[in-house]
């Protein structure tokens, strides 16, 4: 059973995306089946070459800008905070550099529509992804599997940032790390008991090398971090009943070894 909803806002975190910015906005729907309107707001996160001005000549409705940068986390959380206080019903997360289709975004928002999902990710199917190198397909596949395990979901793409958000979802998000929100909403949503469901998309070409991260190894180093500590924040008890568990087993071998010793 579907519904109707006032308004769908689409925002758009930036950093110097002023040369890709005007073909994302130009490529998102303009009405979508059971929505009222359709908000397009732009996070400029402190750019350098007229990103702002980009977003207002190509059509966004709202550009909040910070007056330096503060990293993809958040902008995310800047946008998302906008979106509600513009009275968002439904809050749909896209990147500047074009690479998720704005024709996924119906798909995207059809499970909130219809009461089936609290969030929505795009799964842009890493494992057979042809834009994906393949190191990066395997990483990506290890990387949402761990994810799956921590977070209790069946994240099949744990990474992606093409989200969907209920407001009733979107209300209880909070990201404290300062490199992703990716992987923190998404334990949180684990442990909130949200509806989650994933629905398949393809990506376009990449238009540019990550900004996220400076090679694999440095990718793989901060989305270990973002885990660790978004665990330990979300799963206090059972952080500290492995980390004590661990620790009672190292001094317990520590011993043994001592008293074979003597």
């Amino acid at each position: 059973m579907s519904t109707e909803i006032n308004t769908l806002i689409i925002q758009i975190p930036c950093y110097n995306e002023a040369q890709t910015l005007g073909k994302t906005i130009a490529d998102l729907p303009k009405s979508l089946p059971g929505v009222g309107r359709i908000v397009v707001l732009v996070v400029d996160d402190g750019s350098q070459d007229g990103t702002a001005q980009v977003a207002l000549k190509s059509g966004a409705d709202y550009v909040v800008r910070h007056r330096r940068n503060r990293g993809l986390a958040q902008a995310f959380m800047t946008g998302l905070n906008t979106a509600l206080a513009l009275g968002a019903d439904v809050i749909v997360n896209t990147d500047a550099d074009n690479q998720y289709p704005g024709r996924y975004i119906l798909d995207l928002v059809a499970p909130i529509l219809s009461k089936q999902a609290d969030m929505v990710i795009g799964d842009r199917q890493p494992g057979k992804n042809i834009h994906f190198s393949p190191v990066k397909r395997l990483l990506e596949v290890m990387g949402s599997w761990v994810i799956r395990q921590l977070s209790q979901t069946d994240a099949s793409d744990a990474p992606s940032g093409f989200r969907a958000y209920s407001r009733y979802a979107a209300l209880r998000m909070q990201v404290y790390n300062e490199y992703s929100y990716t992987l923190e909403t998404l334990i949180q949503g684990g442990r909130d008991r949200l509806a989650i469901v994933h629905v398949p998309i393809e990506t376009n070409a990449p238009t540019r090398p990550s900004r996220l991260h400076r090679g694999i190894l440095n990718f793989i180093w901060r989305q270990s971090g973002t885990i660790m500590r978004s665990y330990v924040l979300y799963q206090p008890l059972k952080s500290f009943t492995l980390l004590g568990g661990l620790f009672c087993w190292l001094v317990r071998s520590s011993c043994c070894v001592l008293f074979t010793i003597i």
